[in-house]
């Protein structure tokens, strides 16, 4: 049976975790993904075998967690993580962000950036639901989103996603690349030139506006969004044996 953590929230939010050297592997997924995802799982067996402790966890209205997907909001994905990663981490981290979970990364490295040994980040996608569902929103979309109050947008990778008004205001409360953002540890980024979701624009914004000291950006020509291959998964493997390191 899968380990529930009950948030302060009062969520329930379903992780596997596995005790081992640190620093911590956190994974943190992206948008109506589960930890049941290949990166995911992946991650997990690679870091078992080395003997390096490991988290991953489904956002509340996400996989086996509480709640359903329209009710949730960035905001409320980031008192997730923070609350698990409270609750049942403690030392060094290395996060891992993929997607979705590349902006929930960010938001912890502004909460808790003492806690962070180093970030990988999988086709980050901070801001998106501005830059990307706002922006591309047509009149009547942004009407229905005021009348309706949620509107359907297409994924290449399942049913369609329902984006909310909550989801969009709340967004704005928690946009990382409008302000300083200050990353006091070293951050590999992943990301593949052939992502439909995530544009290699996105990726290079991101390298340039970020305050980092140790910040590098590896472009894979044919990649797509998944980042799930073999020859993927050994990269991200590498960025974090890299950054564990003493």
């Amino acid at each position: 049976m899968t380990p529930m953590f009950d948030s302060p929230q009062g969520r329930k939010l379903a992780y596997h975790k596995t005790d081992g050297q640190g620093p911590t592997v956190v994974f943190l997924g992206g948008l109506k993904s589960d930890m049941e995802g290949t990166k995911a799982v992946h991650l997990e067996a690679w870091a078992k075998a080395r003997g390096q402790a490991f988290l991953r966890f489904d956002y509340s209205g996400h996989g086996e967690s509480s709640g359903t997907f329209e009710e949730g909001c960035i905001g409320d994905w980031h008192q997730d993580t923070l609350a698990i990663i409270d609750a049942l981490t403690e030392g060094p981290l290395i996060v891992v962000g993929s997607s979705m979970g590349g902006w929930q990364a960010l938001l912890l490295a502004r909460a808790r950036p003492d806690r962070i040994k180093g970030m990988v980040m999988i086709a980050a996608a901070p801001d998106f639901t501005e830059d990307g569902y706002w922006a591309s929103f047509t009149d009547a979309e942004k009407q229905a989103l005021e009348t309706v109050g949620h509107v359907e947008r297409p994924s290449d990778y399942m049913e369609p996603y329902i984006i909310t008004k909550r989801m969009i205001e709340d967004g704005r409360d928690h946009l990382v690349l409008r302000d300083p953002l200050p990353l006091p540890f070293p951050v590999r980024c992943l990301q593949g030139t052939a992502d439909t979701a995530v544009s290699t624009e996105t990726a290079l914004r991101l390298l340039d506006h970020a305050s980092c000291d140790d910040m590098r950006l590896l472009l894979v020509k044919d990649a797509d969004h998944r980042f799930s291959d073999g020859s993927c998964l050994s990269l991200i493997e590498e960025a974090v044996a890299e950054l564990s390191e003493p």
